[in-house]
């Protein structure tokens, strides 16, 4: 199959997917104001969300390593669409939770089977490049997310934006399931062993990088519409706009970071680490913008320009992973790093609302931006760690220097 098909299936894939999860982040609002909540309380339902995800990224990893990723990536993106109904359909707080977490665990499909298409079907001299681009369909799925519900949420309600979320959903569900056919199709592994994985010194340190800008990440996408609306006065759907401009500003960033992760020269591994490392401190130093900036204008251009790094650094991230392990592990070793995203996304948003009630947004900024710092050490120990052994490849998982 030609690569440009496979990018850009993959891409249409991801795109549904993240309109389907990240529609959960936009309606934030309306689920405040239709169940009553408190900012820790919406905190709590992100939270069941990132928690479905994670609770099932490792057995989504290893089912798509054993058995490929077209079957996996079809159902799964089926039952995102349910999900979406489920939220729709919730009558009740609880009931919003139980919703969120089903749509949330679906969504663990996403990134173990689009890294593995990508890894398993691009040249080696174009894959952080397609990454990048394959990226952008969660930027966009969310940029895209924001729009629909609040727009629709004025015409008519927020449970139509869900409908239509899933029916973009089972839509390209059948033109992957016709269209995407891997070159591996028929190949299947043993499953992977995650506990030689996690034994991989620089795939550990960038696992904990991860956890750290995956909870400034995430938080970040689940209270600026509510941040612009309480703190700054920006009506729903001017602070909606802004979500969106900061998701388009963090497509920029993966497919600049992707194409720069391929034609800069030295080691892949350094090479990638760095740009990964420039992506920290950018968040570090924008975080603490927006917890100083109060005139509306300068924090929209905040935002706009604190999304180039905080939501564009994913790509680069899953890059630099897939210099630490082999490709047939890219299921396995996508879910472990996703999981790290991810889990840092569970005490994240309730800790930031919960801060803000007693203590004010300033902390609450000021603490992403701590943790985007803490990332920084730890990125910088993938990068200075000695080089994989290349010779531990055909034997084991783990292709960097391992613990004893």
């Amino acid at each position: 199959m030609k690569q440009h098909r496979t990018i850009s299936l993959v891409f249409l894939w991801q795109l549904a997917a993240s309109i389907c999860y990240y529609a959960v982040f936009a309606a934030t609002p309306f689920f405040r104001d239709e169940f009553g909540l408190t900012g820790t309380t919406v905190g709590f339902a992100v939270t069941m969300l990132t928690l479905g995800y994670a609770v099932f990224l490792l057995p989504f990893g290893a089912i798509t390593d054993r058995y490929g990723e077209r079957r996996i990536l079809t159902a799964g993106l089926i039952g995102l669409a349910g999900g979406s109904l489920l939220v729709s359909f919730a009558g009740s707080y609880m009931m919003l939770l139980a919703g969120v977490f089903v749509l949330g665990s679906l969504y663990g499909t996403a990134m173990p089977g689009t890294n593995k298409a990508i890894f398993g079907n691009i040249s080696v001299d174009r894959q952080n490049l397609a990454t990048g681009i394959k990226q952008v369909g969660v930027t966009a799925g969310s940029g895209l997310s924001a729009v629909l519900l609040t727009n629709v949420a004025e015409i008519a309600f927020w449970e139509v934006g869900f409908y239509l979320a899933a029916a973009i959903a089972l839509g390209v569900a059948i033109v992957f399931a016709i269209s995407y056919t891997p070159s591996n199709e028929d190949r299947t592994t043993e499953f992977p062993s995650f506990r030689v994985l996690f034994r991989n010194r620089p795939y550990r340190s960038l696992c904990i990088a991860g956890w750290f800008l995956g909870a400034a990440l995430f938080t970040t996408v689940g209270y600026t519409i509510i941040y612009l609306n309480e703190s700054l006065g920006l009506s729903v759907v001017v602070s909606g706009l802004v979500l969106a401009g900061l998701q388009v500003s963090g497509s920029v960033g993966r497919i600049v970071t992707g194409w720069l992760s391929d034609t800069l020269p030295g080691e892949p591994r350094r090479r990638i680490g760095k740009i990964l490392a420039v992506q920290a401190v950018g968040s570090t130093v924008l975080f603490g913008g927006v917890a100083f900036v109060e005139q509306r204008l300068a924090a929209i251009v905040v935002f706009v320009a604190l999304g180039f790094f905080i939501l564009g650094f994913t790509g680069v991230y899953y890059s630099c992973l897939a210099t630490l392990v082999p490709n047939t592990k890219m299921g396995g070793a996508t879910a472990g790093g996703q999981l790290a995203l991810t889990s840092g996304a569970l005490l994240a948003p309730p800790t930031f609302g919960f801060i803000a009630e007693r203590f004010g947004y300033r902390m609450s900024w000021l603490l992403l931006a701590g943790l985007s710092f803490l990332s920084l050490l730890f990125v910088v120990r993938v990068i200075v760690t000695p080089p994989p052994k290349t010779s531990q490849s055909s034997k084991t998982t783990c292709t960097s220097p391992c613990d004893d």
